[in-house]
């Protein structure tokens, strides 16, 4: 009788097939990406661009077109806080590329202080993006606010896990930004949430309106020891969390943020990236 796979080696294989499948090239790129929006998928998948810190602009585009994901989070490194109208210059090139800049950061927001926090937003706005992942502090969650309100760009506070002294978990962040305008959320990072201890899927459930932005990765835990792989390889509950994105109806992005083989990142997020469509269309959903 032939030995029967379990389901995380299923969604493995299958993984592996769509990885080795290339679409064919067309001369607008952008008209031939996977776009989960415009798919029968119900999640976005994109990517958070620390994963290529390492990089610079060009890199990030081309590595994009090799991932097939249209969604970027784009950080500092590649689009640097710069004069407004460079900053315009350099997100055009990402949109000639077919790539949607989906948020900004993570941004840091410790200074409670109206000058900081004006240049960050105007630098978010001239690039058009609308969100930003942040990382405040709570003395500056009230100014925060009011700049959320001005400007009409919604937050997201991203979880550091147990070495954030301020938002270690995204129900932290929830706690705070609950009772404040509709736009002021929250970013859950799956590792950095399962290493502070909480369950990842229910963790989406309980924020749920809040959730503007997700970090995925995948972690192992070894005698309390937590290290990244390739999503698929640890022992997040990668189905689990997908299911309770789309119960919820989570409209933002899900972003692989690969913090591992900085030097060479590539083979790890496509190994990710087939893994998480493989996922999907094991639940039943095709690109």
């Amino acid at each position: 009788m032939a030995a029967k796979l379990d389901r995380r080696g299923f969604l493995r294989s299958l993984a592996a097939v769509m990885a080795s499948t290339s679409l064919p090239r067309a001369k607008a790129w952008g008209a031939n990406l996977v776009d989960e929006k415009k798919s029968s998928q119900p999640l976005r998948l994109g990517v958070a661009s620390y994963s290529f810190r390492k990089f610079g602009q060009p890199e990030v585009i081309e590595f994009m077109k090799e991932l097939k994901a249209p969604y970027l989070n784009v950080k500092d490194f590649h689009l640097p806080m710069t004069e407004t109208a460079e900053v315009g210059a350099i997100c055009k090139a990402y949109r000639a590329a077919g790539i949607t800049l989906t948020a900004a950061g993570t941004i840091y927001f410790t200074k409670d202080d109206d000058a900081d926090m004006r240049a960050k937003f105007e630098y978010v706005r001239a690039a058009g993006i609308p969100l930003i992942v942040a990382g405040p502090t709570p003395e500056t969650v009230p100014r925060l606010e009011r700049f959320v309100k001005e400007y009409d760009i919604k937050i997201a506070i991203h979880n550091h896990g147990p070495e954030d002294k301020y938002f270690p978990t995204p129900i932290d962040a929830w706690k705070v930004v609950k009772g404040l305008d509709l736009r002021m959320g929250l970013c859950v990072d799956a590792g950095h949430t399962a290493r502070a201890g909480l369950d990842v899927p229910a963790t989406i459930q309980e924020v749920g309106p809040r959730l503007y932005d997700v970090h995925m990765k995948d972690l192992v835990n070894d005698n309390g020891k937590w290290t990244q792989v390739p999503v698929g390889d640890g022992q997040l509950p990668v189905e689990k969390i997908f299911a309770a994105l789309i119960g919820i109806r989570y409209p933002g992005c899900v972003d692989l943020e690969y913090e591992i083989h900085e030097d060479d990142p590539l083979p790890g997020m496509i190994k990710s990236f087939a893994y998480m469509r493989g996922v999907l269309a094991g639940m039943g959903y095709t690109a």
